[in-house]
């Protein structure tokens, strides 16, 4: 049995503290807001974020965390992603010398374009950052169905002892050296994901849906392998999996908020109906300039940035991307 911290009572948090509860770990669950944990100890239940699901007794929650760090084996850190660096900044005076943190969150910080674990390492140096990926909705989690993702780490020691954690008949965990591959393709399919929702929303069919997850994991890896992740990656759990799940799961905020935009509705107001922090709309900046940065084409990206940020109407979006200049599939495959 380990000692466990989850540092973000939000969906994914509280999916995650059950998971690891019931795969007999002494569990401690942290939140910034005070309310929300007098909700939970109250109510044991996230009745916005994860209803339906509740948390045992042994789960303790609390607001303190000084306490949370105090005796913790592994501190998952699943705050959303534009508070993991003021998190991570919290946290750095009460972290000991090689405490293992595992990132679960999802994104690119938008003014240094450094990946979550990055961040996490700039504000904790002293800690063991690893990170937890794949295509895993909270509200299965935490329902227990069967789930795979994929856990990376700078050592293999680390990874297999974080995949012993986590892993459960229900949870399985794969693991790979490959930390930038994995964070780039579960931030930047949030990013596509939106693409797919507006489709959606314009009433496109399953076709298009289709083009957009195909393309876009090309346009991931294209980028990523530019950056130094490896292309196997992205065939992966991390890359192609989550894109899938996220595209087309009626549990995805960013499939969501992309719908709504398809439906008329303006950034601001989808976001705010979907009432959950949409970690696409915060990566599609980021996104667009390390494209730039590494002059990598990526014509959905700069498409979805143009509809979020720039006025253009997404049917127009649309026809700018299916009316690009003719193009070969794989331009690296010979001819005979």
């Amino acid at each position: 049995m380990a000692k466990i911290s989850v540092l973000g009572a939000g969906s994914w948090g509280t999916a995650l503290a059950l998971l690891l509860h019931n795969n007999g770990h002494d569990v401690l669950l942290w939140s910034a807001l005070e309310e929300e944990v007098r909700m939970l100890n109250e109510k044991r239940e996230n009745e916005s974020k994860l209803p339906g699901v509740k948390l045992p007794e042994e789960i303790r929650i609390t607001a303190d965390l000084e306490a949370s760090l105090k005796e913790p084996d592994v501190a998952v850190l699943a705050v959303p992603s534009p508070f993991t660096r003021s998190t991570a900044h919290r946290m750095a005076p009460l972290v000991r010398d090689g405490q293992k943190i595992v990132n679960v969150a999802k994104g690119i910080e938008e003014k240094t374009l450094m990946t979550l674990s990055d961040i996490i390492e700039e504000e904790i140096p002293n800690a063991d950052v690893c990170v937890l990926s794949g295509p895993s909705h909270a509200e299965e989690v935490g329902r227990g169905l069967p789930t795979t993702c994929v856990v990376s780490s700078k050592t293999r020691e680390t990874a297999e002892y974080l995949q012993g954690i986590f892993m459960s008949p229900v949870f399985r965990v794969y693991t790979t050296p490959d930390m930038l591959g994995v964070e780039l393709g579960a931030s930047l399919k949030n990013v596509i994901a939106l693409a797919a929702g507006t489709a959606d929303g314009l009433g496109y069919g399953d076709n298009t849906k289709a083009a957009l997850i195909t393309r876009g994991i090309t346009e991931i890896a294209r980028l990523g392998i530019k950056m130094g992740a490896k292309a196997e990656t992205f065939c992966g759990l991390s890359g192609i999996g989550d894109l899938i799940v996220t595209c087309a799961s009626v549990h995805s905020r960013n499939r969501k908020a992309g719908y709504l935009i398809g439906k008329g509705y303006t950034m601001q107001e989808a976001m705010d109906e979907v009432k959950m922090v949409v970690e696409g709309v915060y990566s599609a900046k980021a996104a667009k300039e390390l494209a730039e940065k590494y002059e990598v084409e990526m014509p959905i990206i700069e498409e979805v940035n143009k509809v979020l940020f720039d006025g253009k109407s997404a049917s127009e979006a649309v026809i700018d991307l299916m009316l690009r200049d003719k193009k070969l599939e794989a331009p690296e495959l010979p001819w005979d």
